[in-house]
């Protein structure tokens, strides 16, 4: 199985092992309330903009309006919840949500809002979530034991589709018995929860690195390179990619479906709504036993099918109890199915790079969510709903053939990104460069005989992924014209803070053992030597023919040591 550490057996352990954590129990309490109240916003918002308007682009530009932000800022979001305080930044994020939110409901009750000013404040509070979801979703490694990390994540999605199952129907009620402000202003002091806890949370002291903090821009590309050059995190992006940009239909028109081709109340779509988080929490009571029976893939595509059905079913079913139990099978698969994925993106990336691959996730599943509402709301208006659903069932089913291309990792959760061992310090002749001064050449030289070359061709190649995950802008392999057993690996990095940032990090398992096997074809009784070449001038952009690593021409050796 290719994968970007060894494996290790997880311990069985209780379901609800994690809630024994004070903090992780207060914290999901408190998240559930918050939860609750998010989704009375949304019941809120919906019946709302149905009332303010009766075309089907805005009401689906709602769910735009929600995913947009996570579109614009995943990234840089990712970014600064690796590089600054946690704690911080979720007091920060939770704050403008909750001051936002309660802005609408003064609007609301005032009587001030219109369609447009309800979407600006929806992609408001988008913007705020777009900030909080990735340093929200690292918190939970930080609280509970790495053993535990699925049951405390599967708990997290208990707490999601509970408040999904209730918070729909207190929202139906609160808008029928007083109005949409109600809703916003119970999300709005539904925040205070969260933010008192995150205020309360003792966070232990994390370790410091004498590195300056990475500019957010490079810790941006330094996320995309690293989900560029690991192959886990490819597959579950283009799986949840394609299966969000299918079932957004659902989420996007349902709200018309209910009022224009069922002709019932609002209170009709906030119990399909609590009928999807039944369904999630019953995916949650059945999972361990799913995982034990059938793998990541089969979960996730029959899961898929199950939703596609669901689609097709609100296209074209008239009967309340049968959309009822429908919308059970649909929140069940839901669960599922992004259970997969976010479980899986939490597992197969170090913890250095977590934030950033989160970001990326988020943002693949809320790209999926707002493109796919913007397509299937335009077909709708455009050849009418049951078209539109019908469009995005058959998308769903033709996204499982995606499993014979992008096949996911199973089990992600026995991945072990532990270090194998600390990079040697590099012996300097001179003071240590600037943080800017670069690029810098790592130049690894083996003694390899004509025999052995193809194989440790090989092992070279799977080592340049490795290379460039981490960081490295160029690698290559190069043969000594007059010495055919010498061979040269190398690979350059932007500047010396960047070589730094590598060197903390420490030589990963995947790395470790391809090296051993690499210096099992050497055939010097001497290890490897190890050299660190700094650029005296920059090079020029486009650079000019890369050198045979070991010239002197435009770079001078400023470190050499054999390698430990």
């Amino acid at each position: 199985m290719p994968a970007s550490s060894t494996l290790i057996q997880p311990t069985p352990t209780s379901p609800f092992a994690p809630l024994k954590i004070p903090f992780f129990r207060m914290l999901w309490v408190a998240s559930f309330v918050s939860n609750i109240g998010t989704w009375m916003q949304n019941v809120g918002a919906v019946g709302l903009m149905t009332q303010l308007t009766p075309s089907p682009v805005l009401v689906a530009l709602l769910q735009t309006a929600s995913a947009l932000p996570v579109f614009l800022l995943s990234l840089p979001a990712g970014a600064l919840a690796d590089l600054v305080d946690r704690r911080r930044m979720l007091l920060l994020t939770q704050t403008w949500m909750a001051l936002v939110a309660l802005l609408l409901a003064g609007l609301t009750l005032l009587g001030l809002t219109s369609p447009w000013l309800l979407l600006l404040l929806t992609f408001m509070l988008g913007l705020g979530g777009a900030l909080n979801n990735p340093v929200w979703q690292t918190v939970t490694p930080e609280l509970v034991p790495r053993a535990e990390l699925p049951q405390a994540l599967a708990l997290n999605s208990v707490s999601f589709n509970l408040a999904r199952a209730f918070g729909p129907a207190l929202g139906g009620l609160v808008i029928g018995y007083y109005s949409a402000g109600g809703a916003f202003l119970i999300n709005g002091l539904s925040f205070l929860a969260t933010i008192y806890m995150v205020w309360r949370w003792q966070r232990e002291p994390q370790a410091t690195s004498t590195l300056a903090t990475e500019r957010v821009l490079a810790a941006i590309r330094g996320g995309v390179r690293y989900a560029r050059f690991a192959p886990p995190v490819q597959r579950i992006l283009v799986r949840g990619g394609s299966f969000t940009f299918g079932a957004s239909a659902l989420l996007a028109l349902m709200p018309a479906v209910v009022s224009q081709r069922l002709h019932l109340p609002t209170s009709f779509y906030s119990s399909l709504l609590s009928c999807m988080g039944l369904g999630a929490v019953v995916g949650a009571v059945v999972l361990p036993r799913l995982n034990r029976g059938l793998t990541i893939d089969h979960r996730v595509t029959l899961s898929t099918i199950a939703f596609a059905l669901g689609v097709l079913g609100l296209a074209f079913v008239n009967n309340q109890w049968l959309l009822y139990g429908l919308l059970v099978l649909v929140g069940l698969a839901w669960m599922l199915v992004l259970n997969s994925f976010s479980v899986g993106v939490q597992t197969v990336v170090p913890r250095w790079v977590q934030a950033r691959t989160i970001s990326l996730y988020l943002l693949t599943i809320q790209g999926g969510m707002a493109l796919g509402s913007v397509v299937w709301g335009t077909m709708a208006t455009r050849w009418g709903l049951p078209v539109a659903l019908t469009g995005a069932a058959i998308w769903l089913g033709l996204s499982t053939l995606l499993a014979f291309r992008f096949s996911l990792v199973n089990p992600p959760e026995s991945l072990d990104f532990t270090p194998a061992r600390q990079r040697p310090n590099p012996v300097l002749a001179e003071d240590e460069p600037a943080p800017d001064a670069g690029p810098i050449i790592i130049t690894t030289t083996y003694r390899i005989t004509p025999t052995d070359r193809a194989a440790f061709a090989a092992l070279m190649e799977e080592l340049s992924r490795i290379r460039r995950r981490e960081g490295a802008i160029r690698v290559g392999l190069y043969a000594d014209l007059a010495d055919p057993t010498r061979l040269v690996e190398y690979f350059m990095v932007e500047s010396w803070e960047e070589y730094e940032q590598l060197h903390d990090r420490g030589v990963s398992r995947e790395e470790a053992e391809i090296k051993s096997r690499a210096r099992g074809l050497h055939t010097d009784p001497e290890m490897p030597y190890v050299a660190r070449l700094l650029a005296l001038h920059p090079e020029p952009t486009p650079p000019p023919r890369v050198m045979v690593p070991g010239s002197t021409r435009h770079i001078a050796s400023t470190a050499g040591e054999t390698s430990a």
